[in-house]
């Protein structure tokens, strides 16, 4: 079983709070930029919002989208976009992803998870695997989600699972019974393989 605690009733300040925490000792033991992978949806960006609001080295932080839809950034279903629009400001630097990018090591890989269990954008369908050999994919979800219907490309589990700590944010009861069942490994979802492969610390706040 994963190395995982799970803060229940934690709001959007309490959650960025943590965040900060974690990004202040990071950078306290390193002098260079520390590097971190954040994800997109409804549930982030108010986190992300407080958290900027603290003080922090910013232009030390390298900032990358677990994943984005094939869209351009201006686009309103663009992760990146929005990402862009809230750590730029606040002086971090924010990657666009590509297959051609040489993904760092991140101090810290922040994922959100659906009620299929999908992570990133590795949905059921997609074979996630902890052996992949290559560290970003471009793919299609299947079945296509209407509500954003765009070919994906995403970071694979290898990328997330050299994070230093992994943390999620699950709001819902349905999201939290399918987490709760992959970290018991009664699921085969993206999730599960991802929490069964992992050795690093993970945090989760339902």
């Amino acid at each position: 079983m994963a190395n995982c605690t799970i803060i229940e009733g934690a709001d959007d300040e309490a959650v960025a709070a943590w965040l900060h925490r974690q990004l202040s000792e990071c950078m306290a033991e390193t002098e260079g930029p520390v590097a971190i992978t954040v994800p997109g949806g409804s549930t982030p960006f108010p986190i992300m919002e407080r958290l900027v609001e603290m003080s922090l080295a910013w232009d030390r932080l390298l900032v990358w989208p677990g994943d984005d839809r094939a869209v351009p950034e201006d686009h309103p279903a663009s992760n990146t976009g929005r990402i862009r629009s809230v750590f730029e400001p606040a002086g971090a630097e924010v990657v666009t992803l590509t297959i051609m990018e040489q993904v760092p090591h991140f101090a810290l890989a922040w994922l959100g998870m659906g009620a299929d269990g999908h992570i990133a954008s590795l949905f059921p369908a997609s074979d996630a695997r902890v052996d992949d050999h290559e560290p970003i994919r471009r793919l299609t979800p299947d079945p296509l989600p209407p509500e954003a219907p765009f070919d994906r490309i995403t970071l694979t589990l290898p990328s997330l699972l050299k994070a230093g700590q992994i943390m999620f944010v699950i709001r819902g009861t349905d999201k939290r019974e399918v987490f709760d069942a992959a970290l018991r490994g009664e699921n085969d979802m993206p999730v599960a393989r991802l929490l069964s492969a992992a050795s690093q610390k993970i945090t989760c706040f339902a």
